[in-house]
């Protein structure tokens, strides 16, 4: 079989839709108009960028719970400060990301730091969910949160690519947050022109969102702010930037192929597993979980 045979092959482009929250400019590809999910990925929000002036009122997203799935934040551009209710505590800078597994529950907060409320900034971040398994759904809560020099920068087609490997393995490089399904994930660099390939990626779902500039994927163009829906059975995949550049989050993973009953911040199987999550966050279950 032929390269061009086995490429993955790109159904449909999905523009991530405005949808501010106050001041906090927000974009989100998914769930959107056609497209549901990318099994396992539930979900990005896209926030900024933009710059935050002196004394603001920072970040909105003050103690909320989850169960039942991980979040994962890249911080582009600014600082997010984290806390939760299993004893985890992190500021994380511009480049590094926090990977956390909500599991049976918790609650955290992602505000910003007292500097940056302070003189304000650049902000841009994404925060994108993963589901988990019925099986994993009550796992233990975990987090890790790595600044920007802990995670492998790539270099590929002689530099004019930087594949920031996050989780997985990949050019003989693993990336240091192991997940608990195999999901890969990444964040990829491109100066004018330069690719990056991707191969093994049968059966398996890619979640490629375009962060900003033009790429084009298996050849077809594909501009800022826009998710590439592909399919299951291709197995190789280019990513080529345009004339400026690009920056891109790239992640694939196996389908989980189980029914998804969402209730805002609760990600579970059932209508029933839904009503006691709320029913223990109530009760202040979730603040009482141990790491």
């Amino acid at each position: 079989m032929n390269a061009q045979a086995s490429s993955k092959t790109l159904k449909a482009l999905h523009t991530a839709q405005r949808d501010d929250i106050g001041d906090l400019v927000t974009r989100r590809p998914v769930p959107g108009p056609g497209l549901a999910q990318v099994d396992p990925f539930l979900f990005l929000n896209h926030h900024g960028p933009q710059t935050y002036g002196p004394n603001n009122a920072g970040l909105p997203f003050g103690p909320h719970p989850h169960r039942g799935f991980e979040t994962v934040t890249f911080i582009l551009e600014g600082e997010l400060a984290h806390r939760d209710s299993a004893g985890h505590e992190s500021i994380i800078k511009a480049g590094g990301v926090q990977w956390m597994t909500a599991g049976s529950g918790l609650v955290h907060a992602e505000v910003s730091p007292e500097g940056f409320l302070r003189d304000g900034g650049p902000l841009e971040l994404l925060q994108l969910w993963v589901n988990l398994p019925g099986h994993l759904k009550m796992t233990p809560p975990r987090y890790v949160g790595l600044q920007a020099d802990q995670i492998p920068a790539v270099a590929v087609d002689k530099g004019q690519a930087t594949v920031r490997l996050i989780s997985g393995t990949w050019g003989g490089h693993t990336g240091p947050i192991p997940s608990l399904t195999g999901v890969f994930m990444s964040t990829i660099e491109l100066a004018a022109g330069g690719k990056a390939g991707f191969g093994s990626l049968s059966g398996r779902n890619v979640f490629l969102y375009v962060i900003s500039g033009e790429v084009r994927v298996n050849g077809q163009p594909t501009p800022a702010w826009t998710l590439a829906e592909l399919d299951l059975a291709g197995d190789r995949l280019e990513i080529e930037a345009g004339k400026t550049g690009a920056r891109v989050l790239f992640g694939h993973a196996e389908p989980i192929g189980e029914p998804v009953f969402a209730h805002g911040p609760f990600v579970m199987n059932t209508r029933e597993e839904i009503v006691e999550a709320i029913r223990d966050y109530n009760a202040g279950l979730f603040d009482n979980v141990s790491a």
